[in-house]
Parts: structure tokens; sequence; C-alpha cells
């Protein structure tokens, strides 16, 4: 059975960094498109960066020059560095994971919608981030 698993989430203040793991089980990354996605409240959930099993990687604009995904497939682990982070960075950041078949790394981040979202292989629950002075 496919999991995912979570973790680095915490409280950090604006300008501050934080690094968030994603821990698969049950499959290889070597075989999936991993992404992260960000829940903010009030808000609907989004893509916020992607990385491809050629290691091609792609962020949204609003994060682009400040988080960074990278891929262990040594450890089976898929890492969201995120630096310089503002309050508007604050939400459940969720890892799942797609085969993409097809599809660009690019518009695994950039399509929403849960429809979509159920395309995926496996989600984890989330880790909540939360920034503020």
């Amino acid at each position: 059975q496919l999991h995912v698993v979570e973790s680095g989430g915490g409280s950090v203040q604006p300008g501050g960094s934080l690094t968030l793991s994603c821990a698969a089980s049950g499959f290889s990354l070597d075989d999936y498109a991993v992404g992260w996605f960000r829940r903010a409240p009030g808000k609907e959930r989004e893509g916020i960066a992607c990385i491809n099993t050629d290691d091609n990687a792609y962020s949204v604009n609003s994060v682009k020059g400040r988080f960074t995904i990278s891929r262990d497939t040594a450890k089976n682990v898929a890492n969201l560095q995120m630096n310089n982070v503002q309050p508007e960075d604050t939400g459940t950041y969720f890892c799942a994971a797609h085969r993409l078949q097809g599809m660009t790394i690019a518009a695994m981040c950039v399509i929403r919608g849960e429809g979509f979202y159920k395309s995926f292989e496996v989600w984890g629950q989330g880790t909540l981030v939360t920034v503020s002075a």
C-alpha cells in the first residue's frame, strides 16, 4: 500500500526557514513524480512545487526563488526547503505522488480542483506551517 508522511512543519517568523520532508513507503520515488501542495486558511488547495523522476522541478511564481523541492531517492524522501517565509505561506502542506503519464510537471503543479487531485496515487495527511512575528 502506498503511503507518504509529511514532517517538519511548525511555527516560524517571517524571513525564517523551514524544511519539510515527505517520506514515501510502499513505492519508489524513482517511479513517481512528487509534489508539495498547500491549503491556506480559507483558501482552496494549490500546488507549490513539483518534481518528476528526471529531477525536473517546477515551482509556482509565489514561491519561486524562495522554495526548493528536491528528492533523495536513496532515502525515498522528497523535501521542500522553504527560505524567507512570509505570513502568506501559512497553511497545511501536503505531499502527493503522481505517475504523470504524459502530463508535464508544470501541469501537475498548476491544475487545481478536487477532481484533478483524485487522480493522484497517494496523499499525505499534511503538516502545518505557521508564519507569524
